[in-house]
C-alpha cells in the first residue's frame, strides 16, 4: 500500500478512544490528519502531539456532528484549504442504554443523527473528493451490536445495523471505482463508551472481554487497506456475530435481554 503525497485521513470523533487510536495509527503510517471531535482542547493537544511525534500534519476541527450542518461546514472548510482527502474515518458516535420509552426521546433521536445522518452526509459529502484521488478509503464504525436486536440499547443497536448495511451497499455499488468501503465491527474495547452509555454496572463484566483500542485500530486498518467489506476484530465477536445467523432471533434478544436488564 503506497500513501500518497499530500494524502490526508479524516477521522470524526478522534478526540479519544477508538477514533484517537486510529488517528495514531494512521499518523504512524505517515498520514496528514484532519481530526474531527467537539473536543478543541483535547484534537489540539492530540494534534500537536502527532506532528511532533510523527512529522505529520494535524489539522484539528472541533464540531458537534449531530448538529448536521456541521458536515456542510466541515466539508467547506476542506474545499477551501484544497486538502485532498484519500479516508475517511466514520467514528464518531455514542450510545444510550435504557427502556426506549424511559429513555430522553432528544437525547435518542441526537444519538441518531450522529450515529446515521452525520455518516451518510458526511459520506455524501466527500465521495466527490474521494473520487478525485488515485486511490481511497472509507471505514465505517459498527459495533457486534448490529448483528442482534438489543433490548434496552434498542436505538443504538438499531443505527450500528443501518451503518453495516450501508456500508455493504456502498462497498458493492463502489467496487469498480478506486473508493474502497469497510465496516469495522468491534465488541467491547477499552475506552469510555459503556460510561458514556450508562453501563457502569456492565462495564465491569466487559472488562473481562475488552480488547485494546490500539489493537482494534491496527485490524481495523488493515482489513480496510485490503478492501474487506466488513471486519470483525477478535475470534470471540467472530463467534458471536455468527452465532446471530444461526440461533433464533428470540433466544438472541432474550439473552441479550439478560445482561443488559435495567
Amino acid at each position: 500500500m503506497n500513501k500518497p503525497q499530500g494524502a490526508f485521513a479524516l477521522i470524526t470523533g478522534a478526540s479519544k478512544g477508538l477514533g484517537k487510536a486510529i488517528a495514531i495509527e494512521l499518523a504512524e503510517r505517515g498520514y496528514n490528519l484532519i481530526l474531527v471531535a467537539r473536543s478543541g482542547t483535547a484534537l489540539s493537544e492530540l494534534s500537536t502531539k502527532l506532528q511532533a511525534a510523527y512529522g505529520v500534519t494535524a489539522h484539528h476541527f472541533a464540531i458537534d456532528l449531530a448538529v448536521i450542518t456541521s458536515v456542510d461546514h466541515l466539508n467547506n472548510w476542506i474545499q477551501d484549504n484544497g486538502i485532498c482527502v484519500t479516508i475517511l474515518v466514520n467514528n464518531a458516535g455514542f450510545g444510550l442504554w435504557g427502556k426506549f420509552s424511559s429513555l430522553s426521546i432528544a437525547d435518542q433521536l441526537e444519538m441518531s443523527r450522529l450515529n446515521i445522518d452525520a455518516v451518510v452526509k458526511l459520506s455524501h459529502a466527500l465521495i466527490p473528493n474521494l473520487q478525485d484521488q488515485q486511490r481511497a478509503y472509507i471505514l465505517n464504525i459498527s459495533s457486534t451490536a448490529a448483528y442482534q436486536a438489543l433490548p434496552t440499547l434498542a436505538i443504538y443497536a438499531a443505527t450500528k445495523a443501518f451503518i453495516l448495511s450501508f456500508s455493504r451497499a456502498l462497498h458493492f455499488e463502489l467496487k469498480n471505482t478506486h473508493i474502497s468501503v469497510s465496516c469495522l465491527c468491534p465488541g467491547p474495547i477499552n475506552t469510555g463508551f459503556a460510561t458514556r452509555a450508562g453501563l457502569d454496572a456492565f462495564s465491569k463484566m466487559a472488562e473481562k472481554f475488552n480488547m485494546q483500542a490500539d489493537e482494534v485500530a491496527k485490524i481495523g486498518l488493515n482489513g480496510m487497506f485490503n478492501n474487506k467489506p466488513e471486519i470483525i476484530p477478535g475470534l470471540a465477536n467472530k463467534i458471536s456475530a455468527f452465532a446471530t445467523r444461526i440461533l433464533p432471533k428470540s433466544f438472541i434478544e432474550k439473552t441479550a435481554a439478560g445482561i443488559y436488564k435495567t
